[in-house]
């Protein structure tokens, strides 16, 4: 094995491996914590990326890859796209120096499709060193990472059939990019089997995605549930939410996307009576505003928040409402609102109906049945909100930062102490 085995001793050279080295979404985020976390308790980490203007500081920054974006890049970008996609000589070289120099016992990859490509898997198979895989999405079993197209959720791609995804352009809707997609599918899964050869063991946020994957013919025996934890950076002081008093909105937060649910959450606001904040940015916005004005409904939208303005809006909050109708895997906003002691009505889809449970920390219904969500918003009235704010605040109390990584470090032993 590369490296000192000072695993013994409880210390490791762990190497964190993440396409963004900046907090830009919620994988990127939880990568970042988790290594200043390693790093806190006395763990030694390195980081391999990608090179972008956003990028934390780091002395490993040398090692990392030259920069591509598929969204906002020119000509040379498009050019170079199925190359760095498919498998990455740049990235395999620098991943080798950089594991060469470091000496890792262990390495642990999060969100590496695309900008990164699988290619380093193979530079850890020839020095046999362990590596997991967090899955922060469904990018494993599905082309376009959400296991949803045309508005519904959609397993075309079964059995490994990823030219599915070509025929119903569930990539962004566009032909070139879906046979793309469908392309590093196939290489990947059934012709190099990359992925379950160069995987040691898989690290999923729910129940549900383990089964998920399973189904889709992957090892659940080396599939591990960790819960992610709520965010540090929303926390507050038990007196600070007993003392709050609950005022009469409720409040979605995140992404404005189709997926999300959110033509049904207006409509059945606006059957429903009910006022509702909506905090967040996304392609169908405009969309959701001309709805919201067209059936009179109550809403506000507030655009983008965050800190302490994000905190405020959810500890007021009576409930928050999550009306996903694709498979929501353990939405960090789920439990940013349960830590903060606001209920959650949740459609009871994906990894959520293990946290909520309907009377005690929140309510759910069923996914895409407006009726159903516009019976939950008014029955939530009939709950002694009291105590479903100290159950909800409850039902968080084990899915904490330190929890979390206690629970990472006992698989990175069990691992190396197994080889």
């Amino acid at each position: 094995m590369s490296g000192t085995k000072n695993y013994y001793l409880k210390i490791m050279r762990i190497l964190q491996v993440n396409k963004f080295h900046y907090p830009r979404g919620g994988a990127d985020k939880y990568y970042l914590e988790l290594g200043k976390s390693l790093e806190k308790t006395g763990h030694k980490v390195a980081y391999f990326s990608m090179k972008h203007p956003k990028n934390l500081k780091t002395l490993y920054s040398k090692h990392f890859i030259s920069r591509l974006s598929f969204n906002e890049g020119g000509l040379v970008d498009k050019i170079k796209a199925p190359g760095r996609m498919i498998y990455s000589l740049e990235a395999k070289r620098k991943f080798r120096q950089l594991v060469n120099d470091f000496k890792p016992d262990i390495i642990h990859i999060h969100n590496i499709y695309h900008q990164i490509s699988p290619s380093i898997l193979d530079v850890a198979r020839a020095k046999k060193i362990p590596v997991v895989m967090h899955l922060h999405d469904y990018k494993l079993i599905c082309p376009n990472y959400q296991l949803f197209c045309q508005g519904k959720i959609c397993e075309a791609c079964k059995k490994n059939k990823y030219f599915n995804c070509v025929k119903k352009r569930c990539f962004k809707n566009s032909f070139s990019k879906s046979l793309l997609a469908a392309l590093e599918m196939t290489i990947h899964h059934n012709i190099l089997g990359i992925y379950k050869k160069g995987i040691t063991l898989f690290i999923a946020p729910s129940h549900f995605m383990k089964e998920k994957v399973g189904e889709y013919g992957w090892d659940k025996e080396r599939i591990k549930v960790i819960y992610n934890p709520f965010s540090a950076n929303l926390e507050a002081s038990d007196s600070e939410i007993e003392n709050i008093e609950k005022q009469n909105y409720l409040l979605y937060f995140g992404r404005l996307s189709k997926e999300k649910g959110l033509n049904i959450l207006i409509s059945a606001i606006s059957k429903s009576g009910s006022q509702l904040k909506i905090a967040g940015i996304g392609p169908e916005e405009k969309n959701l505003k001309e709805l919201s004005y067209n059936l009179k409904a109550s809403v506000e939208f507030l655009g983008f928040k965050s800190g302490k303005e994000l905190k405020d809006l959810i500890i007021k909050a009576r409930a928050v409402i999550i009306p996903s109708i694709w498979y929501e895997n353990m939405p960090l906003s789920m439990l940013e609102a349960l830590n903060l002691g606001t209920p959650v009505i949740a459609s009871e889809i994906g990894g959520m109906p293990e946290i909520i449970k309907t009377g005690y920390n929140g309510l759910l219904f069923k996914p895409g049945n407006e009726e159903d969500l516009v019976e939950k918003i008014s029955s939530i009235n009939n709950y002694d909100l009291k105590k479903l704010s100290q159950q909800a605040r409850n039902s968080t109390k084990d899915l904490t930062a330190n929890n979390n990584l206690n629970k990472v470090v006992e698989i990175y032993k069990e691992i190396l102490g197994n080889k």
